[in-house]
């Protein structure tokens, strides 16, 4: 699964879990459903889910009648701690090494990369203000300036 789709898919399962009220063994919601929802195949939500777990935003059971529920309440999950929990960042590419020899070669590609981490800090603080519960709600106040990004599919 590429970085890119694993902050989106674990940003949507929790708000799934929080959708459903599912906050204990009993309601938990196999992988097969929160795939349906995203929609993706139930192994993309299994690997997310194991990482989201291991974050301790949620909790998993194997098996038939498995599935995962959170532990936490959804206006108490911040966006960045998804992304966190994941190992995502906001990954707008990556410098090339650069070649040997070429003083602008050897010096862009670690000014680039700092330029990388002023951009993931910034998506950092900016998903920081936005919890799992304003994913749900219909205009949250920290999502009230923004329309959805141009590049985004957007249901009708």
């Amino acid at each position: 699964m590429s970085d890119s789709q694993r902050f989106p898919v674990a940003a949507h399962s929790l708000a799934y879990l929080a959708h459903k009220g599912a906050y204990s063994p009993a309601d938990a919601a196999p992988s097969a459903v929160l795939a349906a929802s995203v929609p993706t195949n139930p192994v993309v939500v299994r690997r997310v889910t194991a990482l989201l777990a291991k974050a301790g935003l949620i909790a998993t059971r194997p098996g038939a009648s498995g599935g995962a529920w959170l532990l936490r309440r959804p206006e108490d999950i911040s966006l960045d701690e998804v992304l966190k929990a994941v190992n995502g960042c906001a990954h707008i590419g990556s410098p090339p090494a650069g070649a040997k020899g070429c003083p602008v070669s050897e010096h862009i590609p670690r000014q680039v990369a700092k330029a990388l981490t002023a951009a993931d800090r910034a998506a950092g603080e900016a998903l920081a203000k936005i919890t799992i519960a304003d994913l749900l709600a219909e205009n949250p106040p920290s999502l009230a300036a923004f329309a959805p990004h141009s590049s985004c599919p957007v249901a009708a």
